[in-house]
């Protein structure tokens, strides 16, 4: 493409020596624009590849006019063009924003690509592990702005920063459900009850979202109950004394029944209990997995389903 042809040959005039000396730089601010039309161009004409490459040449010459801002968003839509086309090819340029990003301080910003990334894992390259870290790389760089915000804000004639729901503390939180659910389904039952645990304590003390605690302490219970019965009901005792209000909570009176069939290795009393619960709040495909694992270690279950 002629755009693409004229840009390089602006870049290559700009290493001359007497270029170097006499506006070397205009050159390259000159083919910055152009890969940055042309990717523009390609992207109009579905050329993905073609877009993401373009933009990518943008960025490299960007950090070269040290322009670290610029650079970082021609990475970030490079990264955006590779999505539709390869998705490494994605992650690598998204992976360079995300450097720039985080050497510039800006970790909220580096936060929502790591989120991207951990997108195309899960969706386009099927890699959980690897999603799972940029989910937690992600929620680490939430908290640690939450923590800067509070900070400032202690120095302030303000309300504590606890009071307000915290944006970042939030974001972090959803990333670190997602991690939570992913680990339960890798077995990686530990981890998972950690950060429900953490998150529901988080949430119960906060006006909007205490709603959804008892949602949190339900799972971690799920997950105790999967690696040992009494561990599951010290649990749910801890919960109940942490949090009064799941006492009264439908998912506290599903656990208390399940935990009831399961001692008595009662399986038709455990499914019961599950499909009315399921009649009322219907169950997703995580819960019904985790239910399942629980309902398999009744005796004479070993392929149950919950029907």
């Amino acid at each position: 493409m002629q755009l693409m042809a004229e840009a390089e040959k602006r870049v290559k005039g700009s290493h001359s020596f007497l270029r170097g000396l006499f506006g070397g730089n205009t050159r390259v601010e000159e083919a910055c624009e152009m890969y940055t039309r042309a990717a523009n161009m390609f992207k109009i004409a579905k050329n993905w590849s073609a877009a993401g490459n373009a933009f990518c040449q943008a960025a490299k010459l960007h950090m070269q006019l040290q322009s670290k801002h610029d650079s970082a968003t021609s990475f970030v839509d490079a990264g955006n063009a590779y999505k539709k086309a390869d998705p490494q090819e994605a992650i690598n340029c998204l992976n360079a924003a995300i450097d720039i990003y985080t050497d510039m301080g800006r970790f909220t910003i580096a936060a929502k690509h790591h989120i991207t990334i951990a997108e195309i894992y899960e969706a386009e390259l099927v890699d959980i592990e690897k999603a799972i870290a940029h989910y937690e790389q992600a929620a680490d760089y939430y908290k640690g702005e939450e923590s800067n915000r509070q900070v400032l804000a202690g120095g302030m004639d303000v309300l504590p920063h606890h009071s307000l729901p915290g944006m970042d503390c939030s974001s972090a939180n959803k990333c670190l459900l997602k991690v939570a659910a992913y680990a339960a389904q890798l077995e990686q039952y530990q981890k998972a009850i950690e950060i429900y645990e953490q998150v529901g304590t988080n949430t119960m003390d906060n006006p909007l979202l205490k709603y959804s605690a008892k949602e949190y302490f339900f799972k971690a219970a799920l997950c105790h109950f999967i690696v040992d019965e009494l561990n599951a009901k010290l649990a749910l005792e801890k919960y109940e004394e942490m949090f009064p209000a799941f006492t009264d909570s439908r998912e506290c009176k599903l656990l208390k029944k399940l935990l009831e069939a399961h001692e008595e290795q009662n399986s038709e009393a455990y499914t019961e209990a599950v499909k009315e619960f399921d009649s009322i709040s219907r169950l997703d495909q995580w819960l019904t997995t985790m239910l399942l694992r629980i309902k398999k270690s009744i005796q004479g279950e070993g392929d149950g389903d919950l029907k």
